[in-house]
């Protein structure tokens, strides 16, 4: 950003005389007000300087493509990786049976609701 032209001391305070010349106030946390001031004051500009700085600073930065985590690849390791996460919070002290039974039961649902699923096949009438 050019640097704005220096204020003679003889030269009448500017106005803004449209709404394109002003700048609404911006409500900012005291923290905020705090951190700004100590940037502006290390950079020796004002407030106002130092606030145009930065918006032109973060707007000049572009956004750091975040590729998402992978998920796992298909159904059988999604359902491999619920009943691990099943079992971990289940009570250890139950029967083996009892806890497949438990994870089962979750997994795949109540089986009042399997003509419901929309990921398996639907029977042959």
């Amino acid at each position: 950003m050019p640097d704005s032209p220096k204020k003679r001391p003889d030269q009448p305070i500017r106005r803004p005389t449209s709404a394109r010349d002003a700048v609404s106030a911006v409500k900012m946390s005291e923290k905020l007000t705090a951190e700004i001031d100590a940037w502006a004051e290390a950079h020796g500009m004002v407030r106002s300087d130092a606030i145009g700085q930065l918006v032109m600073l973060g707007l000049s930065v572009r956004p750091v493509e975040v590729a998402p985590a992978a998920a796992p690849g298909g159904p059988v390791e999604l359902k491999d990786l619920a009943a691990r996460q099943i079992s971990q919070l289940l009570d250890p002290s139950l029967p083996a049976d009892e806890r497949e039974r438990r994870i089962r039961r979750l997994i795949e649902g109540p089986p009042e609701f399997s003509a419901e699923r929309k990921d398996l096949p639907k029977p042959r009438k």
